[in-house]
């Protein structure tokens, strides 16, 4: 027995640098809006570095080459150069959704129909980039009133909840109540409970073009959940999952037929 345990001890450890070395391929940047962490103390006791700060600290020790950018910086910190070296895209966004300029959105979307993967976290439901590529209000009920959530893990053996058991439990969090204002999504992996008795689809798959998207529920900026390692688990496999595969360029236009 005690063999069996050194095997496997030494089998994940393997398996652990294996992905390390992986990650260490996949070029994440970490979009915040960088306004509650500024002008409220207690969001900044919680993050003092920012949510995009907290978050990139967690996924470099999952090997990940992270760069963070925020909504005051010139181009939102998304310039052509850095939309062109991010594989994959997290984004934070609450109460400025209308100051993002519509001109970035675009180039964001140009990049997500072209490959890139997007991982948009909580309130980034009411953001420029999500509404524009889910099409609908991505509207929802919601409350500030500490309730417990359950995360219960709907699609066991998808990718995205690797690592993880039955459900995530938060002892405190927003509540985020149905219906929610977004096509069916193709592949549903978590549904959140709470104690008021909602419930609501907390974790959605999408492809839009070559880009891989996934809506993540959790994460009030007044609530420690990016800290909980259970949600960076989630969110880490969520940026390998949505990491673009090596796709050919394609043709489209008036073309020549094959059959003469």
């Amino acid at each position: 027995m005690k063999g069996r345990e050194k095997y496997s001890i030494c089998t994940r450890k393997r398996l652990a640098i294996m992905t390390t070395h992986v990650n260490s391929n996949i070029r994440v940047t970490i979009w915040n809006e960088f306004r509650h962490e500024r002008e409220m103390p207690n969001v900044k006791e919680l993050y003092p570095q920012g949510i995009h700060g907290t978050l990139a600290e967690a996924l470099s020790k999952d090997g990940y080459t992270t760069r963070t950018a925020t909504l005051d910086e010139p181009e939102h910190g998304l310039t052509d150069e850095v939309l062109s070296a991010t594989d994959v895209m997290l984004w934070w966004g609450h109460a400025a959704h209308r100051e993002v300029k519509d001109e970035i959105v675009a180039k964001v979307q140009k990049r997500v129909l072209d490959g890139m993967g997007l991982i948009v976290l909580h309130s980034g439901h009411f953001s420029k980039i999500f509404k524009t590529l889910m099409g609908t209000t991505c509207d929802l009920k919601w409350r500030e009133s500490g309730d417990r959530e359950r995360l219960w893990v709907v699609a066991p053996g998808h990718p995205i909840t690797e690592g993880i058991g039955d459900y995530i439990q938060l002892e405190h969090e927003e509540m985020y109540g149905e219906p929610f204002g977004i096509p069916e999504p193709d592949e549903l992996v978590f549904v959140s409970w709470f104690t008021g008795g909602e419930v609501f689809r907390s974790g959605c798959c999408y492809t839009r073009g070559q880009g891989k998207i996934f809506y993540f529920r959790p994460g009030h900026e007044t609530i420690p959940t990016y800290h909980n390692t259970e949600v960076q688990r989630v969110i880490s496999n969520a940026i390998r999952w949505a990491a673009p595969t090596v796709t050919r360029a394609l043709i489209l236009g008036n073309t020549p037929p094959l059959e003469k």
